[in-house]
């Protein structure tokens, strides 16, 4: 459901400039309004993903990245939150995996569907379409998966196998 944004002021629009906004809309010209937070200062092993830095955090080809989408409110959310907040302290030196969450009812991305919470999403190096996750929600499930599944983990794990 796009959204579109009047750009100009409110208590100047007249009659001309919204029907050149409708043309501008009919031809294409408007980009659709998404909603997004700031983007933050990350601060710690656990990227905060928003609207506005979405793109070029999960798009990234040099990156896996895992994604938890989220709603504040949300109880299964609430519940999986500390276990979230290990695995990204788990694997916060093997640079090229990303744990990663996104408040879905504050931003937006165009073409992502969210279809309940938490919906965990994978988006590896070589599918940026993203996979979505359907294993456990227990710590032990998130690592065994990305034992499997993440070239960055695979490439790295041995490394770090005895703190994991």
């Amino acid at each position: 459901m796009a959204k579109y944004v009047y750009e100009g002021p409110v208590t100047s629009m007249t009659g001309d400039s919204i029907k050149e906004w409708f043309d501008d809309f009919r031809a294409g010209k408007l980009s659709a309004h998404l909603k997004s937070e700031p983007i933050p200062e990350n601060e710690g092993p656990l990227t905060i993903l928003v609207g506005k830095n979405f793109e070029s955090i999960v798009k990234d080809e040099t990156k896996d990245v895992l994604v938890k989408f989220y709603a504040p409110w949300c109880g299964h959310c609430k519940k999986l939150a500390p276990i979230w907040d290990e695995l990204a302290e788990l694997v916060k030196d093997m640079p090229d995996l990303v744990i990663a969450k996104f408040d879905a009812t504050a931003n937006e991305v165009k073409g992502l569907s969210i279809k309940g919470y938490p919906m965990l999403k994978f988006y590896p190096k070589d599918n940026k379409t993203g996979v979505d996750f359907e294993g456990g929600r227990e710590l032990d499930d998130f690592v065994q998966y990305l034992k499997e599944n993440s070239s960055a983990y695979i490439s790295t794990g041995a490394e770090h196998s005895e703190e994991l």
